[in-house]
């Protein structure tokens, strides 16, 4: 997918107004076989500060791990971010267009009892009842491992009826 292909898409995304505050979302990993392999549920604190975006997650596994990352982001120009967390390697490159976000980074990920270095090409597009879908896809040396599929929105938000989301679209 290109990033420019979205431009025009709507609700328009702005990840520093999305994530300020407090989100929460829930998620699973699938393997490249597609067995469902973990499945967890984050709260996330966000604070902008005009240029930067401090994220605060807090992942809670089904199995019992819990796991903390803090991002540090930063609006480098229109439309571009950068990242950087404790176990992203370098720095986390990011566009926005309309309704989507391409995230693109290295990420140390603890698999079979050691960390291992992986690439992740991050895709979030936010949809008409502020939900934000998030899918990622995980390679090593160009070969799929898997994805990542993860679901925002803002805490003791409202949801929004499909009667109601039927009339915005119309209008």
């Amino acid at each position: 997918m290109k990033i420019d292909a979205f431009e025009q898409g709507q609700p328009k995304l702005l990840i520093e107004e999305f994530f300020e505050g407090e989100t929460e979302a829930w998620g699973m990993f699938v393997d490249r076989f597609g067995g469902l392999r973990r499945q967890f549920k984050v709260d996330i604190e966000g604070r902008w500060d005009g240029n930067n975006l401090t994220l605060s997650e807090e992942f809670y596994y089904t199995d019992g791990e819990s796991q903390r990352r803090m991002w540090h982001i930063t609006k480098t120009a229109s439309g571009l971010y950068e990242g950087r967390a404790e176990d992203v390697f370098g720095v986390a490159q990011g566009r926005i267009a309309g309704n989507a976000f391409n995230w693109s980074y290295d990420l140390s990920l603890r698999m079979f009892g050691r960390d291992v270095r992986v690439h992740v090409d991050d895709w979030m597009f936010l949809q008409h009842g502020g939900v934000l879908i998030n899918r990622a896809k995980m390679s090593k040396f160009g070969l799929d491992l898997g994805s990542l599929e993860i679901f925002f929105r803002k805490k003791n938000a409202t949801t929004v009826s499909a009667v109601e989301l039927s009339a915005r679209f119309a209008a």
